[in-house]
Formats: structure tokens, sequence, C-alpha cells
């Protein structure tokens, strides 16, 4: 892989990760942009005691422009775009409409591929592993920001999700603070370590899936799996074997076989609702242990968090959405329509050949 960092028309930062050496990366971004104005902020709730990000200059941001139009396709002759060059293999730039900036952490978008017809699920196992690396870096990059305490990589695919471009991107938020489910994880983590005399949560969870009938697929260093109180309709969580605490401390083999493990998994969800079917939408979100301090998830260290990858969809069957309602939305009770045990068996059915 290699990095190469240079500056947009703005100031903001963009870096191409390259499969090849040899790959020279030198165009400048000729577009008239004044310097990047935002108005980000974190307020504390201080009912429910936690962080709400107030954006409002994200307003303006764009809204479902042209294939034509696309700013996450390379720049081509007079159409110039948020990446410079006429190629690219994975870039990671700055958001222009940033949800966090500045003392309140950073926004990064990350371009899986220049082909603007392409999905994750389309690409080569190199390509994946670029991008897993990519993923890798920035979560190094990040952590050592004075003002971030937890990165967050993910993918929301679909416009049913919320997506505003439909080019095959995700993105990378640097968050200020502990998110509340990375909190909720860490004081399960912690009650259950207290209760069993120092046994860790995710390994037990992994062990009993291991064991269950929600098993999806097991490979030699990842296990993927329809979680016991699933969500969502379609939920599959993706540990590996040896826990981690985040994607610096994944070991060679575990990343060598990630890409084959990933790409089953997405392609088995395009065909959850059979041939003819819409891409399926989904979320894809990495689960990483906070780089600041845990002192309030008393008995819990960084090295009891386990890495996780949660991939879950929002349709529930064929041409029908799971909407979140009163309880989800107003109570933050989950109702899941789909058994999962049901779920787990649709996607092992559903195996690419």
């Amino acid at each position: 892989m290699k990095k190469t960092s240079t500056r947009l028309a703005d100031g903001r930062e963009l870096i191409y990760y390259d499969l090849r050496d040899d790959t020279v990366r030198d165009a400048v971004d000729r577009r008239p942009l004044e310097r990047t104005v935002t108005t980000s902020q974190v307020r504390r709730d201080p009912l429910l005691g936690d962080d709400v990000a107030i954006a409002s200059h994200r307003q303006g941001r764009i809204y479902h422009p042209p294939a034509d139009e696309c700013p996450l396709c390379p720049t081509e002759g007079d159409r110039l775009s948020e990446i410079p060059d006429s190629s690219y293999d994975v870039v990671v730039f700055e958001n222009r409409f940033p949800s966090l900036a500045g003392d309140s952490g950073r926004c990064e978008v990350v371009c899986f591929t220049s082909d603007h017809n392409s999905t994750f699920a389309e690409l080569t196992e190199e390509q994946t592993r670029l991008v897993l690396d990519a993923w890798t870096d920035r979560t190094s990059e990040l952590s050592h920001l004075p003002a971030v305490e937890q990165v967050f990589c993910f993918e929301n695919r679909g416009a049913e999700i919320g997506v505003t471009l439909g080019h095959p991107h995700g993105q990378i938020y640097a968050y200020p603070f502990t998110t509340p489910r990375t909190a909720l994880m860490l004081r399960s983590v912690a009650a259950h370590k207290e209760a069993t005399g120092g046994e860790n949560l995710f390994d037990s969870i992994l062990e009993t899936e291991l064991a269950g009938e929600r098993l999806v697929l097991a490979t030699d260093h990842w296990v993927a799996f329809v979680p016991y109180a699933a969500h969502w309709p379609y939920e599959v969580h993706l540990y590996p074997r040896r826990r981690v605490p985040d994607l610096l401390a994944l070991d060679e083999d575990a990343r060598t076989e990630f890409p084959k493990v990933y790409l089953e998994l997405l392609r088995r969800f395009d065909r959850i609702f059979g041939e003819g079917e819409p891409p399926t939408p989904y979320i894809a979100a990495w689960h990483q242990a906070p780089f600041g301090t845990l002192e309030e998830f008393e008995g819990v260290n960084r090295d009891d968090f386990g890495l996780h990858l949660e991939l879950f969809t929002i349709r529930r069957t064929s041409g029908k959405l799971k909407f979140l309602a009163g309880s989800e939305s107003g109570m933050s009770v989950f109702i899941n329509d789909i058994q999962p045990e049901s779920a787990a068996q649709r996607l092992r059915e559903v195996a690419s050949s």
C-alpha cells in the first residue's frame, strides 16, 4: 500500500491509498473553493447524559446530484470533483460538511473505488484489503488527535438508509467522547466480568454463538452470526476469533482472510430477498474500543473490549422497510418482526457459489 497525503483547494486533507508503490499523485485541486467554515459543536443532554452534535451548516450539503455531477468520482477534464486526480484506488478526505469538526472531532469520507456504478460487494479481495488497511491507518492517525476519544468506521448504503450520494463510499467519525452505544457495551462487560469472576463477555458471546443455530459462517479467523436479541430484521455480527480491541490489533492472518469473509456476507445480504430485488440497503459499522480513559467503567480496560462489525438492513421483507416508530424512537425499545434464528437460516441458505 502506498499512501499519499495532499490538500484540497479549501485546505482540507485528502489521502490516496494505492495498490501500486510507483503510483504518483500530484494532481492539484483546480476548484475556486474558499476555506471551509463549520459551526459544529457538541452539547451534553443533562437529562439523558448523552452528547448531541449540532451542525447547522450541513443543511447546505450536496443532495442526490446526477451521476455526471457526482463529487466522489475522479476529476475528468473540466468536470472538477472532490478528488483532483483522474483515477484512484481508495481515497479518504475531510468531509466538506462535517458533523464534527475542530475541538468537536473530525469526519472523513472514504471512497472505496473510482467506479461510480459499483458496490462494495463487487470489489475484489485485493481492493477490499486496501480498504481495510485504509480504515486501520485512519484509526491510528485519528486516535492521536487531542480532541478524539473514539473512532468509528462505517458504510451507509441505499437511499432508504438516507444516503445522498450514490457513489460507493463510507465515512469515519472521530468522536470527542465515548459513544452511548459503546458505553452500554462497556458497562455490560464490567458487570459480566464481576459476576463471573473475570470472564470476558465478548468471549462468552462468541463461544455461545459458535455452538448455536444463529451461526451464519465460521472460518479460521472470523465468525459471523445473528445475535440472540437482534434489533434489526436481518443483522449479522462479525467477530475475529482472537479478541482484539481495535483494527490496529488485528494480526496478519485475520487481515488476509477478512476480504473473502466480508465480501461473502455482503453478497449474501444482496440475495436475502430473492432475484430481481433492488440492492439491499444496509449499515455496516465497526465497533472499536475508545482511546480515552475508561475510568468510569470500573474494572474494565481497552483489552476487555472486542472489536467487531455489525451489518444490518432496515428492509424487513420484499418492498417493506422497518421504521423506527413509537417504541423504538420514543423509548429505545426495539421490536423485531423476524426471528433471529430464521434470519440466520436464510443467510445460510443464500450462500454465494
